[in-house]
């Protein structure tokens, strides 16, 4: 056995490698001469090296892996190494990826084999292991993200090293800063195998669903290849969830009302008003009280209340609150959290992936505060400061980690711009959680014209509180002149309004995926790469959700004959089973084999069925990929999307062979028909749609021989196309660096060329 090193000795080797010795022992194995940390993703292991060694680890290359090298304060070895997440994955065995429908049913009792799927990192972790194993006894840290997936990330590196005996601890933290990670490393923990085996059952659950109905979808519908449709244990009933809103809009029946709004002024100062019995549900009711105040030039105040209201701070920002107010900024959801993930791993923010609304007791909030004082934040840091500084609440408290929160000072200049809008987000929240409530004046006045009781109501901010260190919460200020009781008034006008009811209006990003949490549909890790994939399938579309429709009919056709898929509560069941294993209280062997006989229920009512799902499916794809009519000779065939042999997708006519006009298509992006025609004479082919991953959309007649084609300059070249705004948020292009992730059609330009070729892009 090793001796452990002196102390003089311990000095000696830091004093080498320029590192500062730290007072206090760290948690350490006596018996090991060396420690391997093995850390997430490669920036978060770059950054805890360097805190560990003050600064002066060395970089090394194992392949293309780094890896950082240097002498702990402890006198040992270490050495630092990031993963790229996974890099174990599961899949059915070689003789089952062949996609066919005869082998559905035995599939759901198949065991999926574990596969290596980096070998550069594996066998960098094996060399640098070999190597410190080779100098003595080597302790393993594992220092990924502390939740479920980080669990098993660092348990499957640790099974690629297929290590026996081995002591294994476990660093647990919540922001990658100085204070967190010396924090610990000196109190290691153990490595939660139950943990891990929640996530990886997990991964073999959906695997199974996943995989099997997407074959029987898309085999169903004989739709493969790049179309193939695609299925899943929690994207389905989330599509459901969408397209049941999208149902009830088109179900919805206007209903008339009427309203009475009124103009008051006391003096020069005017006001607004409405009657007390509004809304009218009856035309003959309203029409009878206007009439008797339509002529009406003064009223008498009958009742004037005036009172303070406060309005809380809000809670602090857990995973789907964060996401929530992302996304009403017009960040999209998988971006800000991508965003979130890199101010994470850069020591910016605390971990992203939390369920928690409480500070801890341990956090110093008064400390985070003060970092502020010398940044872009300092007058609203020093505006908390001055105040009694009472945190917020939340309904959730955790101890995993805590809410999300600044843990470093980043300028404007330091951060990308998309980057600073969500460090900026989650800065002022931070703040006006530890700010007053803020202060109003509410004045309800009640006013008599012509024996009719007439109503207006006043808010006034009498001190912004929380709302000036946080702006994206805007209060409706309705100012009403200082009035009493028995004053005159003078009416300006009075109106009798008709409107109608609105229907339920559609998800937001930030909507659909707190619905997704209250239903218990996903993690709070998982529902933004959910909805990222409904809109990458083409299932979903806009910032303003709506289905597509092979969405719609995904839906339909297993809502009719398999509807337990499109349902919630089996989903949310499973998740629950898989708390239970992290609890200790379930097996993953049990919950994946209840997951199996659920799977083989749903797969034989769907078989039976089959024949009317692949129908069903196949004719509204068949009308998805219309473009329009066919012009050539007066054939008056149908022109759609078709692919060649080579997979290659192409404008054909339906009534080839007779008819053999057609017109290439862009190979990337989603195309969809607007129900257009090119406005050259001597053309009138349909005009498309083009939505391409990270760009803004684009509109193009579809014949390339088009007279108005010849001499048109490029993209973006303004004399031959105009811009127009779609969606919501003003029409705001985005630079390309902040694009949505996925074919997505949100708050940006559309870019219109009636005549210019997409070959010009």
């Amino acid at each position: 056995v090793p001796q452990m090193r002196s102390h003089h000795h311990r000095a000696r080797l830091c004093a080498l490698h320029n590192t500062k010795v730290r007072n206090g022992p760290w948690a350490r194995d006596p018996m090991a001469t060396s420690v391997f940390v093995i850390c997430e993703k490669a920036n978060a292991a770059r950054r805890i090296a360097s805190i560990l060694s003050g600064g002066s680890a060395r970089t090394g290359r194992k392949g293309r892996v780094q890896y950082h090298t240097f002498v702990g304060a402890d006198g040992r070895d270490y050495a630092v190494i990031g993963l790229r997440g996974h890099i174990v994955d599961i899949d059915f065995p070689e003789n089952f990826r062949r996609w066919s429908k005869k082998r559905l049913r035995e599939m759901v009792h198949i065991e999926p084999e574990k596969v290596i799927t980096d070998d550069g990192i594996a066998s960098a972790l094996r060399r640098i292991y070999d190597e410190l194993r080779a100098r003595g006894d080597v302790e393993i840290v594992v220092a990924t993200d502390y939740d479920r997936e980080g669990e098993l990330i660092g348990l499957e590196g640790i099974q690629v090293l297929d290590l026996e005996g081995v002591p294994v601890r476990r660093a647990r933290f919540s922001a990658l800063t100085k204070q967190e990670i010396m924090r610990a490393f000196s109190d290691l923990g153990e490595v939660d195998r139950n943990l891990a085996l929640s996530a990886e059952s997990r991964r073999e659950i959906d695997l199974l669903w996943g995989v099997i109905l997407t074959r029987f979808l898309s085999l169903s519908a004989r739709q493969t290849g790049k179309d193939f449709l695609s299925a899943g244990r929690v994207q389905t009933p989330t599509l459901a969830l969408i397209d049941r809103r999208e149902e009830e809009i088109r179900a919805f029946v206007p209903e008339p009302y009427w309203v009475i709004p009124a103009l008051f002024a006391a003096g020069s100062e005017k006001f607004k008003g409405s009657h007390i019995a509004e809304p009218f549900r009856e035309r003959a009711d309203a029409e009878a009280r206007f009439g008797r105040v339509k002529g009406a030039r003064s009223g008498v105040v009958v009742e004037v209340h005036r009172r303070e209201k406060e309005t809380p701070a809000p809670a602090p920002f857990d995973t789907t609150a964060f996401l929530r107010a992302a996304t009403g900024m017009g960040i999209q959801a998988a971006r800000a959290m991508s965003i979130a993930e890199e101010l994470y791993t850069q020591g910016y923010i605390s971990y992203p992936r939390t369920d928690n609304t409480v500070y801890p007791p341990s956090l110093d909030l008064r400390g985070l505060i003060r970092m502020f004082l010398e940044s872009d934040h300092r007058e609203e840091a020093a505006y908390v400061l001055e105040g009694p500084m009472v945190p917020t609440r939340g309904k959730k408290s955790t101890t995993d980690h805590p809410p999300i929160h600044p843990v470093g000072v980043a300028k404007r200049g330091d951060l990308q711009r998309g980057h600073w809008q969500v460090y900026d987000l989650i800065v002022r929240r931070f703040l006006a959680t530890l700010s007053p409530p803020a202060r109003a004046i509410v004045t309800d006045v009640r006013i008599d014209v012509e024996h009719e009781p007439f109503v207006s109501k006043g808010y006034r901010t009498v001190d912004p509180g929380w709302c000036r260190v946080y702006p994206f919460f805007k209060s409706k200020e309705a100012p009403i002149p200082k009035i009493q009781k028995g004053l005159e008034v003078a009416v300006k006008h009075i109106r009798l309004v008709e409107k109608h009811t609105k229907p339920p209006s559609r998800f937001s990003q930030g909507g659909i995926i707190q619905e997704m949490e209250r239903l218990g549909l996903g993690t709070k890790s998982t529902r933004h790469e959910i909805l990222q994939k409904l809109y990458s399938r083409g299932y979903i579309r806009g910032m303003r959700i709506e289905p597509t429709r092979t969405g719609s009919a995904v839906v339909k056709v297993l809502s009719e004959h398999a509807s337990e898929i499109t349902e919630p509560e089996m989903t949310a069941t499973l998740e629950e089973d898989m708390n239970a294993i992290a609890e200790g209280r379930r097996t993953k062997e049990e919950v994946v084999t209840k997951s199996r006989e659920l799977l083989e229920c749903v797969l034989e009512t769907l078989e039976e069925h089959q024949e009317e799902i692949g129908n069903g499916i196949r004719k509204v794809l068949l009308q998805e990929n219309v473009l329009g009519v066919c012009n050539r000779d007066h054939c008056g065939g149908t022109l759609y999307i078709r692919r060649s042999r080579a997979g290659k997708r192409f404008v054909g006519c339906s009534n080839y062979p007779t008819c053999t006009r057609s017109f290439p298509l862009p190979q990337y992006g989603r195309i969809e028909a607007t129900g257009d025609v090119c406005e050259h004479s001597d053309c009138g082919a349909p005009v498309i749609r083009v939505i391409t991953r990270g760009r803004r959309p684009w509109v193009t007649c579809i014949n390339m021989e088009c007279p108005g084609k010849k001499g048109a300059g490029t993209r973006g070249d303004d004399r031959d196309g105009d811009r127009t705004d779609t969606g919501e948020g003003g029409g705001k292009g985005r630079d390309p660096e902040e694009g949505d992730g996925a074919d997505v059609e949100g708050p940006e330009d559309v870019i219109v060329l009636r005549c210019v070729s997409y070959r010009r892009r």
